[in-house]
């Protein structure tokens, strides 16, 4: 008899169309594989709902808060379900932007500087010269992401913000945009994003054409050994668990001290345009085997 996998998706985060997504071509792939597969679109009734499905396992397809800090993971511990991805402490880590840069510093992973203040006290005083990047602390996807630079009238609030909103500001680092996945803890190709137009943002990732993916990333071989080493201590540290995709900026005029990691994402996207499954396929995993290898990954530290 075949596993029982419930793929949750979709939730209310801000990232909810981007989960359906993940979630569906999760669930064809799961499918194919022969596991029994019930789709399940995650409302705050959540814990009901699985307690009366009764999966074998839970494919956490979620993206962005609730589903990817810790929240959920913490439900379905309780629930006693084995589930994909990181744990609590590494979920809620990972999300949380500073915390994150904090265990890097640690570990001695180079972090652009940075401060946590709030949309309100920013509005009043910017607290390091321009450029700088203004981030959500608790959002994925370049949700509510603005660079702010020389003659900008900003920074100015994004729709989803209030004022009193904790946010972190950043040191813009010019340059190129670097990713690498991390699987059962062994680092992945790097690949280079290159957007035709303005940087690495929500549309850049989701919209077909507009970002032109390099793999492997054109870089020396010092350099590229050295972001696959940043991606996996990195996700040591964090304690993840499955797989996780590191994002970097690398500043070629600073040399050898022009590498930044920006974050670690615990639930990397798995749809058509996701960069972890274009990261195992050029690694010789096709998506079926990557997703059959998550679920099999699964489990409950309870």
């Amino acid at each position: 008899m075949s596993k029982h996998v419930a793929v949750i998706m979709g939730g209310w985060s801000a990232e909810r169309e981007v989960s359906l997504v993940t979630g569906e071509a999760v669930s064809k792939a799961l499918r194919a594989l022969d596991y029994t597969v019930t789709d399940v679109d995650a409302t705050p009734d959540l814990a009901a709902e699985l307690t009366s499905l009764k999966p074998d396992i839970v494919f956490n397809a979620l993206h962005g808060r609730w589903g990817e800090d810790g929240c959920v993971q913490g439900l379905l511990e309780m629930l006693g379900i084995p589930y994909t991805h990181s744990g609590v402490l590494a979920s809620a880590l990972a999300m949380d932007k500073p915390m994150a840069k904090h265990v890097f510093e640690q570990c001695n992973i180079p972090c652009a500087p940075h401060v946590v203040t709030t949309y309100e006290a920013l509005l009043q005083e910017e607290p390091m010269p321009r450029p700088y990047v203004v981030k959500p602390i608790n959002e994925g996807s370049s949700v509510g992401v603005a660079i702010i630079e020389e003659g900008d009238n900003g920074p100015t609030l994004p729709d989803c913000a209030l004022s009193s909103d904790n946010v972190m500001v950043e040191k813009y680092v010019p340059g190129r945009e670097l990713a690498c996945g991390v699987i059962g803890g062994r680092a992945l190709d790097v690949v280079e994003l290159r957007p035709k137009r303005g940087f690495y943002d929500f549309e850049a990732k989701y919209s077909d054409g507009i970002t032109e993916h390099l793999m492997p990333a054109p870089l020396s071989d010092q350099l590229y050994q050295r972001v696959q080493a940043y991606s996996a201590l990195a996700h040591d540290a964090l304690q993840c668990k499955g797989i996780s995709r590191a994002d970097f900026r690398y500043d070629e005029t600073l040399g050898d001290d022009g590498l930044f990691i920006l974050e670690v994402n615990t639930q990397p996207g798995m749809t058509p345009l996701s960069l972890v499954p274009e990261m195992a396929a050029h690694d010789g995993m096709d998506f079926e085997t990557l997703v059959g290898w998550m679920t099999e990954d699964a489990s409950c530290p309870r």
